[in-house]
């Protein structure tokens, strides 16, 4: 029974008040916790951590502020001014009002709070209303500027005085001009000079780095990166990872150059380190001119990206994820629909334009990534592993649209196809366990890195030994690298051996033991790159 009368003053409690009082309450009450809980998020990197704050924080915000609220209430009316400014603390000033006219309404049989009753001496729900809207703004901005400043573990804090930097920044100025190039330069003449080179480093990765040390003029390079370095922090005692081992390049507008490298080498990590997703630990980067630690508002208005998986709306369009793009790269309608009609065309996705890409296959969803990436005409693309998942009729097409979007920009490439990296980029560099070891266009890389013929040779399994023999007196410094059933793949130094003298080679050789099949071929970019990471302990399907 005792539960009829509670049940019935908590209807009351709704009844009696103005609803207009609630509504306000209410409303303003939501939008100050929203705004509330988007400046904590930026404070916390992990959900569990976020979550367990919260419980606790609700836990005592209430337990502490109800006790706190009679006490000043009954005692220092003063003081509970500034109690309400703890968050949650002015909800309960607020329910505590609401609930005392609703008692009085109750045993004098009249209503509750109206707003005739805003004014009275001790009602404080103005004051409650007035702390929902400061805080609401407050919180806001807070959350704000924590999410520039503080980092999350993806993308680049700014400076705690980023927004001192309208004052410095002339409105609508280039961002090639003098001072921000020279200002540009100082700071990563700066980090050049408090790096040492890695250990080892090959002559062409070294001549890379003098070249972009000497630059002085790099208004036609729009990436330029000087000692990047990303290392993430050791997982329970362990040590650390370094993912990027001081990275040194320059692109050329116009030029598209290719990372190639096993899984895990840091290819894509040096991506979203150059898109702002992941801060460096060191070292830095010019894009357009532009400061990556310092202007990646400016960088993010000049790239393209086509991430290594697909980031999708599964809910929206293919033609309506590029309208988006273009909207945010400021294009005017005749603009958009032109752009939006000729990326969907040149990926092959004109037929499709109204089906949601949820819909999509994920080759048809790659496609979109691609066609997203060249929307607005960005200075800077980048395109991580591109053409995956792509049947080669639509590969090839992928290329062709890139070669045709190549001119003026800089592309960065990733791949694990060697046809491609032929096909498409003018330049290489190959990445083995975080660190650039060769780079160059791909014939030279071959002829530097490849001075040997590759020799395969098939016999009987019982004669294997006998065309070692044979092999190694055609090629004292040969190198087995391949060996199965009778098989054997050998790398012949062309110091020891020319074409035509494996030729004569072997035809003594026939005479001797049975050969069923024999191949000699020149080494290809794919062996070449399976030589570096066999070089660095990682080991190839083939090995």
């Amino acid at each position: 029974m005792p539960s009829v009368p509670r049940a019935s003053i908590f209807l009351q409690y709704f009844r009696r008040t103005n609803y207009g009082i609630q509504i306000i309450f209410y409303f303003l009450n939501g939008q100050c916790m929203i705004a509330f809980a988007f400046m904590l998020s930026s404070l916390f990197r992990s959900s569990l951590t976020a979550v367990v704050f919260a419980y606790l924080y609700v836990f005592a915000s209430g337990l502490i502020g109800s006790l706190l609220l009679q006490t000043f209430m009954n005692q220092n009316p003063l003081w509970i001014f500034f109690v309400e400014w703890v968050p949650a603390w002015s909800l309960f000033r607020g329910l505590y009002e609401i609930g005392s006219y609703t008692f009085l309404g109750v045993y004098t049989n009249s209503q509750g709070m109206e707003f005739s009753n805003l004014h009275d001496a001790n009602n404080g729900m103005l004051s409650v209303w007035g702390i929902f809207l400061v805080e609401w703004v407050i919180f806001m901005v807070l959350g704000w500027y924590f999410e520039q400043v503080i980092s999350s573990g993806n993308g680049i804090k700014r400076h705690p005085l980023f927004f001192l930097e309208c004052f410095r920044r002339q409105k609508g100025s280039s961002s090639l001009n003098k001072n921000s190039l020279h200002a540009n330069r100082t700071s990563l003449d700066g980090e050049m000079a408090l790096t040492v080179k890695p250990a080892g480093e090959l002559a062409d990765v070294q001549a890379e780095r003098d070249r972009v040390e000497r630059m002085t003029d790099f208004s036609n390079t729009p990436i330029l990166v000087r000692n990047i370095k990303k290392i993430y922090p050791g997982q329970d005692g362990g040590k650390p990872k370094v993912a990027v081992k001081s990275l040194t390049l320059g692109i050329e507008r116009g030029e598209c150059f290719g990372l190639l490298g096993p899984n895990g080498a840091g290819k894509t990590t040096s991506i979203n380190v150059l898109t702002g997703f992941l801060e460096p630990s060191g070292g830095s980067a010019m894009i357009e001119g532009y400061n990556l630690s310092e202007d990646m508002q400016e960088v993010y208005k000049l790239m393209g990206v086509c991430p290594q998986h697909d980031l999708l709306w599964e809910q929206l369009t293919g033609e309506e994820h590029l309208l988006f793009y273009g909207r945010l790269k400021g294009f005017n309608k005749q603009q958009l629909e032109e752009s939006v009609t000729a990326g969907l065309q040149s990926v092959n996705l004109l037929n499709v334009r109204d089906k949601q890409a949820g819909k999509y296959s994920g080759g048809m969803k790659r496609r979109l990534s691609v066609a997203i990436s060249f929307v607005g005409s960005p200075k800077v693309v980048y395109l991580d592993e591109p053409s995956t998942g792509l049947d080669p009729a639509s590969r090839r097409g992928l290329w062709e649209v890139v070669k045709a979007n190549k001119s003026g920009k800089a592309l960065i490439l990733t791949t694990h196809s060697m046809e491609e990296a032929e096909m498409l980029c003018d330049r290489l560099g190959i990445f083995v366990d975080g660190q650039l070891v060769c780079i160059g266009n791909p014939k030279e890389i071959t002829h530097r890195y490849a001075g040997y013929l590759v020799f395969t040779i098939t016999v009987p399994p019982n004669e294997d030994q006998a065309a070692r023999k044979h092999v190694l007196q055609m090629s004292p410094n040969a190198i087995l690298t391949y060996e199965l059933g009778g098989t054997l793949k050998y790398e012949l130094p062309c110091s020891e051996i020319t074409l035509s003298g494996v030729f004569e080679a072997m035809s003594h050789l026939k005479q001797n033991i049975t050969v069923l099949d024999w191949g000699v071929a020149n080494a290809t970019l794919e062996e070449v790159f399976i030589k570096f990471a066999r070089q660095s302990g990682i080991k190839s399907e083939e090995s």
